[in-house]
């Protein structure tokens, strides 16, 4: 893997929060993909990259999507359902992005922050891989960013469900590596 350029990279990751982390992860537990999460935040921030969280939320309801589909999302169950895990230790200088879809680029800030800060590449990881993580992949690649996709910082519903994109989709849009590869790549 190529070295990472701090100051033209961010990492983004997508709903680590109490409500979705609580929900049982395939093929990595939600813990192992926090506990890898809260790894690159930390060394993301130490080499003075641009840290971005993201999460999804409502007011009330109405500004949600409601459609007509054969399945439906698990509701949110609690008061902190939308809260990071303290594990991920958000800092204030950490960029915080509340989305109210799958995407983490349409309707929000985020493309805004990024360029302003002349960001060209995104290392991405989150839940679901299938949903959340896929969705925000294929908009930055339609907005010509860099990814790289660190496949265990992201985990889905079922294996089947976190095979796909990392089969089918982001070989096309991006670069797939590790944790530890990611942290290798950052320090070098």
């Amino acid at each position: 893997m190529n070295k990472i350029q701090a100051e033209k990279t961010a990492l983004v990751l997508i709903d680590l929060q109490k409500g979705i982390t609580a929900l049982k992860g395939a093929p990595h537990d939600t813990s192992t993909v926090v506990r890898n999460a809260a790894q690159l935040a930390d060394a993301f921030r130490r080499a003075g990259a641009f840290v971005t969280f993201v999460h999804v939320d409502f007011l009330d309801g109405k500004d949600a999507l409601h459609p007509d589909a054969e399945m439906q999302l698990p509701p949110k169950l609690s008061a902190n359902w939308a809260e990071f895990v303290p594990e991920l230790n958000v800092q204030p200088t950490d960029h915080i992005v509340t989305k109210r879809h799958f995407g983490a680029f349409f309707g929000t800030d985020l493309d805004l922050q990024l360029r302003r800060r002349g960001i060209e590449t995104i290392v991405l990881g989150g839940i679901s891989t299938h949903v959340g993580v896929d969705t925000t992949a294929r908009e930055a690649y339609q907005l010509n960013y860099n990814q790289i996709f660190v496949t265990d910082a992201m985990t889905a519903t079922s294996i089947e469900a976190h095979e796909f994109p990392c089969k089918f989709i982001f070989p096309l849009i991006g670069r797939m590596h590790a944790t530890k590869e990611v942290l290798a790549a950052l320090e070098s």
